[in-house]
This record gives C-alpha cells, structure tokens and sequence, in this order.
C-alpha cells in the first residue's frame, strides 16, 4: 500500500470512528500500522476494561477472539466487533468446557483457575480467572489446597514455582512461547552481549531459567521503560517491539527470536478495521448464561 492510499484510509477509519462512537483498541502483537490507528494498545484484560467504562457504542477489538469475547462479557451493551472473523487463539481452543467439566469430576475439591486465554464457554466453567501478570497471586488467594489450572501449562509451572498448593496443569500451550529454546536464548546472549533477557511467563521453564526477568506483555513494557539497564533481549511475539521502542526510545530492545510471530495477530490490517466500522461485523456476542458465568470469574479475579 503506497502513502496516498495508506493516509486515504486512516482518514475513512477516522471518520468512521466518530460516525459509529466506536472505539479501537490493539493488542500488543498486532501489526505496527494497527496499534498506530488504535486509541488504546495493551494487553487482553486492560483493553477489555478499560473499553468497559468508556462512553462509547461500539468496540474495534484488534486481537483474537477470546478477547472480544472478554469485551463482549464486560461490555455486554456495546457492539464488540473483530475485524479479522478468523483470527484465533490456538491455545484456547486446546480445552473445551466438557473436557474441563471431566477433569473436575475426577478432582471434585479442586478449585478451577482459567487463564484469560480462554472461550467463555471454558471461563464460565471455573472458579475465577487468571492473567499472566497476576497468576500467582490468583492461586495464593485460593482456600483450596488442589488448583486445576488450564489451559496452560508452562503458565501454570510458573505459577507453581511460588506455592505450596498442588498444581494440576492441562497440557496446552502458546504456539509462540512454546517453541522458544534455551537455544534461542543462548544464541541471542551471543549476537547481543550484555543485554537482559525478559521474557514471557508462558515461555517453557527451561528458558525462563536463563531469563533475567519474566513478565507479561504489558508488565515487560514497564520494566523496559523503567530499568536503568539500556539492552534489553525480549522473549515473546515480535510485535511487542514496535510499541517498546514507541514508548522507551532511549532503550536497544532485541527479538529473543525472529520467529516468533503469532500469524492469528497479524491477521487483521487496517483495511480490516476499515470494513468492520462500515459493516459492523463480524459482531462477536455471548449468550448470557454463559456471560453471566463467565462474568463471575472475571470479576473474582478483579476483586484482588
């Protein structure tokens, strides 16, 4: 797309926008020209908040969609769009609420922590919700001695390093994350010397051993822009890159691995955003049964 066309179609989104009171907000990982077009850029949950107490009708929900989802359940009266219909969270779709409804037959005085990442369907089916920011202290809040945890493992084995109760992780996993290595980290120590390495808690645990930091999307951001440390190795989706060197100019901030892009969060582009402020559609909605459920363990999450 040449500049012309390019700043034609900023200008239609604009004035979209404000025709339909819509609001846009991109996750992390999405491509540089969406997060520059958002109002909002963060990660899952705070865009999912943050969208609730805005006086807006409508919702642009640049991600996946378990997040819209997660807006849909939080902003139950707005129109929660998501411009790319099948831009979806692999990891998610690794359990389903039967499957989680078998497991917590067979563990009946285990209490249920789902991770954010997850349908609505497997939320409404647990005690409370997670974030990778604050899975610790969700498990350490819980009366229950016995924690399934879903649906990530290296999440949950990160969880478990700082508690004594007993974790029952389900064997699903980020595609990303996952396929990270200590290798990956070693060759990356090599080509950058001296630069810290952070990376995501849903890195496997091999890897997070040989970090200097772990944090989530939004928490790495943070300590970026906060450190006094002026090299930085990062471990998770490239796309993370483009608002850290947006907001922490002054800091020299590497991928951990080139590789490592999720292609369901490069789905959606601007003439995407575009079409869904015309149409609006797909609209992503839940039913309120599940809503309500689902709501619950959000909001006891929330509550901490």
């Amino acid at each position: 797309m040449n500049v012309q066309a390019d700043s034609s179609l900023i200008d239609e989104i604009l004035s979209l926008k404000k025709e339909r009171n819509a609001v846009i907000l991109a996750h992390n990982y999405q491509v540089p020209e969406v997060q520059d077009i958002a109002d909002l850029t963060g990660d899952s949950l705070e865009l999912s908040k943050a969208a609730a107490t805005m006086e807006t009708d409508v919702i642009v929900f640049c991600g996946v969609d378990f997040m819209a989802e997660t807006a849909a359940i939080l902003s139950s009266e707005k129109t929660v769009l998501l411009p790319a219909a099948d831009a979806c969270c692999p990891m998610a779709e690794m359990i389903t609420a039967g499957e989680l409804r078998l497991l917590k037959s067979r563990h009946p005085d285990a209490a249920v922590v789902c991770y954010i990442n997850t349908t609505a369907d497997v939320k409404a089916e647990s005690d409370i919700c997670c974030t990778s920011s604050n899975a610790v202290k969700v498990v350490n809040s819980l009366h229950e001695d016995q924690v399934i945890f879903v649906p990530d493992r290296n999440l949950a084995r990160y969880a478990a390093r700082f508690t004594k109760k007993e974790i029952l992780p389900w064997d699903g996993f980020c595609i990303v994350h996952d396929q990270i290595t200590p290798e990956h980290v070693k060759a990356a120590q090599e080509r950058y010397p001296g630069a810290k390495v952070v990376v995501h808690p849903e890195c496997r645990p091999e890897v997070i051993d040989l970090s200097d930091h772990v944090a989530s999307t939004s928490g790495m951001i943070r300590h970026v822009c906060t450190s006094p440390d002026i090299s930085f190795i990062i471990g998770t989706e490239i796309g993370i890159l483009h608002r850290i060197r947006k907001e922490c100019p002054a800091k020299n901030c590497y991928p951990l691995s080139e590789s490592a892009v999720c292609r369901n969060m490069k789905k959606t582009d601007l003439s995407k955003v575009r079409d869904t402020l015309k149409t609006l559609r797909p609209r992503i909605t839940v039913p309120e049964d599940i809503a309500r459920s689902a709501r619950h363990s959000i909001e006891r999450m929330l509550a901490l």
